[in-house]
């Protein structure tokens, strides 16, 4: 039940009361808010206010010294997490040196580490973030402050809508520290009485909601089929019948019926795609070959055809290694290019890219100039532009042109200024264009398209590294990124026949000594430091047309 405390209402926001009266406290506290933008808005109000002191001591103002230059040094990593610093890694970097951050999903993977660990070992005293810190992570807090109990909603209503009471036990679970304190504080804010009654009938005495299965989402259901087809779990429909009917999604669903029906149409589309071999009829990959009544497959054995085997194991949506193949194969029909724009297009329209950015009113005008440019080269045609599809593919350029940003090496600032792509969104996109990319290449060596083979593989390097193609031979190089690779390029080292030629001294004095001895001894050149006698009349980072040798 809840209890009440006096708090100074120092400040007209609520929640930076709280917050500095934990800090003041010496304790740390969790501020949910609904948005990203929310939640670094309130990390900076949080921030503003907070003055770096040390503990009451005699050396107190020698504390507050040592714990400046400790949160300096974490604001430092924060910058030295990404290649290139965006606006928001700046902002983070500000807030994390009054011992403040926030956190969600833009921010970096390395930036969030970095969060979470100053977080549990004390250095930070306050986070604000968005609910998903509170799914599954571990990192207490003396306070866990909800500070929005609504959010936007884009379904049915357009508007705001409560949070489920589910997500509310998330968050307010996070209060109190076990083995450090006998109790925590779970606060949400109230600005009236009426408002006060309302949370805590819905929230603190409310039961939560239903849970229901992710089998009743089809992407997930059909990926689950073939899996038990493929590993050989299931050999026929009534064993698949039978494996479902044990389920939870069987208990919740209620109709066995209905839902053997839905198997069945699961079974048709994967015989249609050519995943499956039904026991009768055969498929054809086309639209509405080999279509299998369900007493034929009773009938018989259920197979994986060695594709639909090989995606099982790649685990992807069925649906998506089905349009990669189609798509692939009209392309190579029609002899487009399978590189560049179009092929990171292709896997920007698949289901596993989802959810796709939205394209702002600003950038409307330059997402469909780019749509009129390359649509000769697309592998996935535009629809009508007045079809509801239209605006999601729109979408799915606007990340096909950011990741083209991307391998072009482009900065992550200047892909945050030009798509409002955060460093955290960019490196999702990328792991799952990477991850698509391996798939491609796995189903083309089924498919027999070895031509694109190796265009794939340069690609997932490029999307790796952020790098133009010229840059690839260095990157093969252990310890040569991007940065370094640009610097070698720009200074006449462009593969490794050239890093041989290329004399050491030369060498220290672009990438450093020991980067130097490594890449001499990668290249099969073994150099003692002795040797490498760098020019009184040369800086780092010069050198000269003459210094590569025969």
């Amino acid at each position: 039940m809840p209890h009440t405390f006096e708090l100074p209402q120092s400040y007209p926001d609520a929640a930076l009361a709280i917050a500095m009266d934990t800090i003041v406290r010496d304790k740390q506290a969790l501020v949910f808010c609904s948005t990203k933008k929310g939640a670094e808005s309130q990390a900076e109000k949080i921030a503003q206010k907070v003055k770096i002191k040390g503990a009451s001591q005699a050396d107190a103002a020698q504390v507050g010294v040592a714990r400046e230059a400790v949160l300096a040094e974490i604001a430092q990593s924060i910058l030295d997490a990404v290649n290139s610093p965006t606006k928001q890694c700046t902002r983070l970097a500000a807030c994390v040196r009054k011992g403040v951050a926030f956190h969600h999903s833009g921010l970096a993977s390395k930036q969030r580490e970095i969060v979470e660990t100053r977080f549990r070992d004390g250095t930070i005293s306050v986070i604000c973030a968005t609910p998903t810190l509170a799914m599954g992570m571990d990192l207490p807090a003396f306070r866990s402050v909800i500070r929005d109990l609504k959010r936007f909603n884009k379904g049915t209503s357009w508007g705001m809508s409560e949070i489920p009471v589910l997500e509310y036990e998330q968050m307010a679970g996070r209060a109190g520290r076990p083995g450090k304190e006998t109790a925590g504080e779970a606060i949400c804010i109230a600005e009236t009485e009426s408002e006060r009654d309302r949370i805590v009938e819905r929230y603190l005495l409310g039961d939560p909601e239903e849970i229901h299965s992710k089998l009743a989402v089809e992407p997930v259901l059909r990926t689950y089929v073939l899996s038990l087809i493929a590993s050989g779990y299931v050999h026929d429909v009534e064993e698949l019948y039978a494996f479902f009917d044990g389920t939870f999604y069987a208990w919740q669903y209620g109709d066995t019926d209905r839902l053997h029906e839905i198997l069945d149409r699961m079974v048709r589309l994967l015989s249609d795609w050519g995943f499956v071999e039904a026991p009768a009829g055969g498929y054809d990959r086309g639209v509405g070959g080999g279509f299998v009544v369900a007493s034929d497959m009773a009938a018989g054995v259920l197979r994986s055809t060695p594709v639909g085997q090989r995606v099982a194991q790649l685990y992807i949506d069925p649906y998506t290694a089905h349009h990669l193949i189609v798509s692939l194969e009209h392309a190579l029909a029609a002899g487009l290019q399978v590189d560049g724009f179009a092929l990171l297009h292709l896997l920007s329209t698949t289901l596993e890219m989802r959810p796709l950015p939205s394209v702002k009113q600003s950038e409307l005008d330059d997402i469909d100039r780019l749509v009129v440019e390359r649509e000769d080269a697309l592998i996935v045609k535009s629809p009508s532009i007045y079809s509801h599809e239209y605006e999601e593919y729109l979408q799915s350029i606007k990340v096909a042109a950011f990741l083209e940003g991307w391998i072009e090496e482009l900065g992550e600032d200047v892909l945050l200024e030009s798509f409002g792509v955060t460093p955290g969104d960019l490196q999702a996109k990328r792991t799952t264009a990477d991850w698509l990319l391996y798939s491609l290449v796995e189903l083309s060596k089924l498919e027999g398209w070895h031509s694109l083979i190796a265009g794939l593989e340069r690609m997932r390097v490029r999307l790796e590294y952020g790098a133009k193609e010229e840059l690839l031979a260095l990157l093969r190089l252990k310890g040569i990124g991007r940065v370094r690779a640009r610097k070698l390029v720009h200074n006449g080292v462009r593969s490794i026949e050239d890093v041989r030629r290329i004399d050491a001294t030369h060498l220290k004095m672009l990438l450093g000594e020991k980067m130097a001895i490594d890449l001499k001894s990668q290249v099969g050149q073994e150099i003692a430091p002795s040797k490498i006698v760098v020019a009184p009349n040369k800086r780092k980072g010069q050198v000269n047309l003459g210094d590569f040798g025969e």
